[in-house]
């Protein structure tokens, strides 16, 4: 199991730890990341995340960098990370995945996990350049598509990315993916993990996927999560960058999707860009 895991990052493991083994694997080979559940030889459990080549584990340290002030408890605790060498440790939290259990449709989860993102979003500052790069970045998403997508949505989307207005937005410090894959439930209690893809983001952006997969059937998990997320949208221009993240999130999908082979997500990218443009 540790055999992905370079020599030097196998020395400061044993520096920071100790002598350990690996209780569990749960890895990303797709993203060149391992991902280990490991206990020391006095008992403690750790995760231990690392990479080569990928920059999700910069994203995870810059995160805990941050800061996540009275979260303690709820999301994991950065133990020791050497950012140069691709590599973290974060305490073990207790708890089973929401995702695929019955605590997926409960409303008190939700109402919960909302109640966490609003604690995790830190305002941070305005920004002109964000709509700006958001935009370019979907464009260029939508080249990528062309040979994916049929040319009548290819144009809708081009058409309907120029038609947003690229204001100053405000950001905050966004978790990335959120969602029932990335929130645990112990006895009850809402926790949340992995921030590999957390960002300064507008606010909206952690509410696309959940939009287009538990809320789509759900209202009633959509109405808990926004009671205890405590925000809706109201301003021009968080309905612009909503729009226009939903564009990118659902062109991403798809062209991430076709880059792996996985034709079963890359048809919910599809869906997701339908879904998307029918509310043009």
């Amino acid at each position: 199991m540790i055999e992905s895991i370079s020599e030097r990052q196998h020395s400061l493991l044993v520096a920071w730890l100790g002598s350990f083994t690996v209780v569990g694997d749960y890895s990303w080979p797709l993203q060149d990341t391992t991902v280990l559940h490991v206990e020391s030889m006095d008992g403690r459990k750790f995760i231990v995340k690392a990479s080569r080549t990928s920059h999700h584990i910069r994203r995870e340290i810059a995160a805990y960098a941050r800061g996540m002030d009275g979260l303690e408890g709820k999301v994991p605790t950065l133990l020791f990370s050497a950012p140069e060498e691709g590599l973290l440790v974060t305490q073990y939290l207790e708890g089973t995945l929401v995702a695929g259990s019955p605590a997926e449709s409960s409303p008190d989860v939700y109402r919960q996990a909302g109640a966490v993102l609003a604690r995790l979003h830190r305002p941070a500052g305005m920004s002109r350049s964000y709509m700006r790069s958001l935009s370019a970045r979907t464009n260029a998403l939508i080249d990528k598509a062309r040979d994916v997508l049929p040319q009548s949505m290819v144009s809708h989307l081009i058409k309907e990315v120029s038609a947003v207005e690229l204001s100053p937005v405000a950001l905050v410090t966004s978790h990335g993916d959120y969602q029932p894959r990335n929130w645990l439930c112990d006895a009850g209690e809402v926790k949340v993990i992995d921030f590999g893809r957390a960002d300064l983001r507008p606010w909206v952006h952690d509410l696309v996927r959940l939009s287009h997969q538990q809320f789509l059937t759900a209202p009633d998990l959509a109405e808990a999560f926004h009671e205890g997320f405590g925000q809706t949208m109201s301003s021009p221009e968080e309905h612009a960058v909503w729009r226009l993240e939903n564009l990118d999130q659902a062109v991403g999908t798809v062209v991430w999707a076709h880059g792996i082979g996985d034709h079963g997500f890359a048809q919910q990218g599809v869906e997701m860009v339908e879904r998307v443009l029918a509310e043009s």
